[in-house]
Parts: C-alpha cells; sequence; structure tokens
C-alpha cells in the first residue's frame, strides 16, 4: 500500500511513474565538492573507502599544503597589486589606478574566499551529508505528486555553465599576451625584479595565470553553491506544498477510497489549464498520481474508515511538520554559511563594479580590453543577482504554507487536529532570509542599493577625471 515515505524509489510501497519521478540522487554536491577539492579550499576531504588507511595522513599534508599555495598565490599577487596602485597615485592617473585597484580587490577576496570556505569546509560538509541523507524526494503519496529532482538537474546545469562562464573571463585575459603575440604578463603589477627576463618569464606568467584561474574558480564556487542551495531547499517547499495540498487525498488514499472518489479528488485538486492556479511552485511540476498503481494494496476495513482517514491525516501532518523544521534548519545553516561571505562580498562587488564601469567608460578603446572589461562587468552583475534574486525568492516562497493547505481539504478534519493545524500555520509564517553580516537582507532592494551606491562612487570618479582634466594645462 502507499506509505508515508518521502524519500523516493528506495521504498518499494511508493509508486510513482519512473518517467516523472526518477531515483533518489545519492550525492546532490558531487561537483562542487570536486571544485572545492581541485581549487584549494577543503583542507580535510574525505577520502574514498578504497584510499588505502596509510595513505590518509599523506593526502591530508597534501592537501593542506595545495590550499596553502593556492591562498598565497592569490594573496601575494594582491600584496603586488597594493605595490603597483601605491606607485601610481602620486601620479593621478585616474586610469592606473583604478585598473591596480580593481585587481587588487579581486586577489584579495580571492584570497579571503579561500580562506573562510577552508575554514568552515567541515561544517560545509556536514551540511551537504546532512541534506544528501534527509532530503525528500517526493511529495507524500496522493492523487498529485512533485519530484525534486528536477532541481537537482538545474542545480547541476547551473553550476557547470556557471563555473565555464568565470574561467572562460578569466582566462582570457590570462591568455590575450599569447593570443596577441607579444611578450608581456596578463596581468601589469609591481614586481622586485625584472619579471620579462628569460629565466623568470615563464614562472611569473605560469604564475599569475594559476592565479586567475583561481579567481574564476573561486568566484564561481561560492555562487554556485548558494544557487544550488537556494535551488533544493525551493523545491523542499514545493514538496511540502504539494503534501500539504493532499492531506485530506492522502488520508482518503491509506483509508481504502475508492479509485472512483479518488479521481473525483484528483480532478478537483489539478483543475483544467485554463482554471489552474499559477505559480503554486516555485521550481516543480505537478503531475497527476496512476491511481490504479499507488492504490494497489490499499484499503482498510469498511468499519474503520473514518478512525482511518484522521489518523493518516495527523500522520501525514506529523511528517509535513518534520520536513518543515528539516527545511528551517537548512535555511538557517545557510544563513550561518553565508552571512560573512554575503558581507565581504557585497562591499567588493559595489567597489568592483563602480571601477569596472569608470575604466570601461574612461579608459583606452582597445578591442581586447574592451571584450576582457565587458566581461568582468556582466559576470559581476551576474553575481550579484544571483545571490539578491535567489534571497528574494526563497523569503518569499518560504511563506506560502496556508496557502497550500487551503487548496486541500484538511477543514474535514479540523473539529479533530484544530490545534494542530493552527500551531503549524502560525509557525510556517515566519520567513527565512539569508543576510549579509546580520546588517541588510540580500534581496532585489539590496541589488537596487548596491547598483545605486556604485554608479554613486562612478559619478564622483568621473567629477575627479573632469577635474583633473581642466586644471591640467
Amino acid at each position: 500500500m502507499a506509505s508515508l515515505q518521502f524519500h523516493g524509489n528506495v521504498d518499494a510501497d511508493t509508486r510513482y511513474d519512473a518517467s516523472l519521478d526518477p531515483a533518489r540522487e545519492s550525492e546532490l554536491f558531487g561537483l562542487l565538492m570536486f571544485l572545492q577539492l581541485g581549487m584549494g579550499m577543503n583542507p580535510v576531504p574525505k577520502w574514498p573507502r578504497w584510499w588505502p588507511i596509510w595513505l590518509r595522513p599523506v593526502g591530508g599534508l597534501l592537501a593542506k599544503a595545495y590550499c596553502s599555495m593556492v591562498i598565497l598565490t592569490s594573496l601575494h599577487l594582491g600584496l603586488l597589486f597594493t605595490k603597483t596602485t601605491l606607485d601610481v597615485l602620486p601620479t593621478g592617473e585616474l586610469q592606473p589606478i583604478t585598473d591596480a585597484l580593481t585587481m587588487t580587490i579581486i586577489y584579495f577576496f580571492t584570497g579571503y574566499a579561500n580562506i573562510y570556505w577552508c575554514v568552515r569546509s567541515k561544517r560545509l560538509l556536514a551540511f551537504m551529508e546532512h541534506i544528501n541523507g534527509e532530503y525528500r524526494h517526493h511529495s507524500l503519496a496522493g492523487v498529485t505528486f512533485v519530484s525534486s529532482h528536477t532541481a537537482h538537474r538545474w542545480s547541476r546545469s547551473f553550476t557547470s555553465t556557471w563555473i565555464l562562464c568565470c574561467l572562460v573571463g578569466v582566462i582570457t585575459w590570462g591568455v590575450s599576451p599569447l593570443m596577441l603575440g607579444i611578450r608581456t604578463l596578463p596581468l601589469t603589477c609591481w614586481y622586485p625584479f625584472d619579471a620579462l627576463a628569460p629565466g623568470t618569464y615563464m614562472a611569473v606568467y605560469a604564475t599569475q595565470l594559476f592565479g586567475q584561474i583561481s579567481v574564476g574558480v573561486t568566484f564561481g564556487f561560492g555562487g554556485s553553491l548558494f544557487v544550488t542551495l537556494c535551488l533544493l531547499l525551493l523545491a523542499q517547499f514545493d514538496v511540502l506544498y504539494c503534501s500539504l495540498k493532499n492531506l485530506d487525498a492522502h488520508a482518503k488514499l491509506l483509508s481504502g477510497e475508492t479509485i472512483r472518489g479518488l479521481g473525483i479528488l484528483q480532478r478537483d485538486l489539478l483543475q483544467g489549464s485554463s482554471t489552474r492556479e499559477l505559480n503554486q511552485y516555485a521550481l516543480l511540476q505537478e503531475h497527476p498520481t496512476d491511481l490504479l498503481r499507488i492504490s494497489a494494496g490499499a484499503g482498510a476495513g469498511a468499519g474503520s474508515h473514518r478512525l482511518g482517514q484522521v489518523k493518516a491525516f495527523h500522520s501525514a501532518l506529523v511528517e509535513c511538520v518534520r520536513l518543515h523544521r528539516f527545511i528551517l534548519y537548512c535555511c538557517a545553516e545557510l544563513e550561518n554559511l553565508f552571512s560573512p561571505y554575503c558581507l565581504v562580498k557585497s562591499m567588493q562587488i559595489t567597489i568592483q563594479l563602480c571601477l569596472l564601469v569608470f575604466v570601461g567608460v574612461s579608459g583606452t578603446q582597445e578591442f581586447l580590453r574592451i571584450v576582457n572589461q565587458i566581461q568582468y562587468l556582466a559576470l559581476t552583475l551576474f553575481e550579484l543577482l544571483m545571490f539578491t534574486y535567489c534571497g528574494e525568492l526563497l523569503s518569499r516562497h518560504s511563506v506560502r504554507s496556508g496557502e497550500a493547505f487551503w487548496r486541500g481539504g484538511w477543514w474535514k478534519h479540523a473539529h479533530c487536529l484544530r490545534q494542530d493545524v493552527l500551531i503549524f500555520l502560525v509557525n510556517s509564517r515566519r520567513a527565512v532570509y539569508v543576510t549579509a553580516g546580520k546588517f541588510y537582507v540580500m534581496d532585489v532592494n539590496r541589488l537596487r542599493s548596491v547598483i545605486t551606491q556604485a554608479f554613486s562612487f562612478l559619478t564622483l570618479l568621473q567629477k575627479l577625471a573632469a577635474k583633473k582634466a581642466i586644471t591640467e594645462p
């Protein structure tokens, strides 16, 4: 018979169409964990079972050494660009100053991000394992269902695309001297020695190219991780809302309701394409259940029909409460992990956006330089949009439990479970938020304020440039 099983095809009693409800994924973060390990943001990796025990201490030392090398690469380039900025400040030339300052901010933030994720790696991995083990693969058995596999597919595709875009942006800048056939470095900064000398040129070039790759992956990892977690949590809210909508149908299914009665209920819940309520779910698509398959073997005695419905309804409501608690815990952990990161990220994006626009407007008109500036500007704007828009979606979608309740027939059991339903509805009205250092919420209002601040700084820089041009003879 149909069960209370949320977790997917591990339970033979949950009969959904395999094409609409694929098998449960055991690892939702495989690509992100590979990127975290590959770019030195996980000093304590989780070794596979086949890895020899005697090699694990050696592997741990190598992982820590690699993480230290990646961090030092970013920080030493940040220091070199700091020295470059200090050297060009007395000249008063705004374009070289903004160029050097932009790269200083980028590399110091890369170093901060690498250190941050290394320090939080254990907590992050524990969070990922908790989600892998406890996430609900699909909604409770009812006359309609949703499958969270769509969110996993979207997150994996987004991660691959975003990382590729970030790498293309930074590698284009890194290999531009090779493309032009010029013996120069991709990053123009101060060195205490002749960086173009035959004995040092290749080593310095390789270091700068590795630093550029580290910038691309580090920036891509933070945004991809945030979007992936938001998509998975939005899918869990969709699973919860579909389960709440089907509470009465679930109770009737477990208590042995006839196929005819379930069919009428299914038509009422799904409605027609012209009358169906829009935007019930953030990500997932609702499908009709194969009633013959899922109700096979279900049934209860006719004398216990009414009592069975009340008991089944209450058990399903308890499962929904557990799912809601799991989602709230994950949202709280998301806030704890990303709050310090988003604070620094917001400041970095504000200053970087201002400098990139200023350089693009006032800088030289070299074709390759314009292309690189457009790439950096587009990636920066889209990254800001990712954090703010996903935070807005999560906040707005987290308080729709009441709407989902009203779509179903919960009121038929209200006289028995009124207190339980009211307590759940009151608790579910608390919206979840992702903040930047507990100072402000990452939502579309923050998107507007960051862009406003960036263009205010841009106006100031343009006035300084115009004033300097007037005073020069």
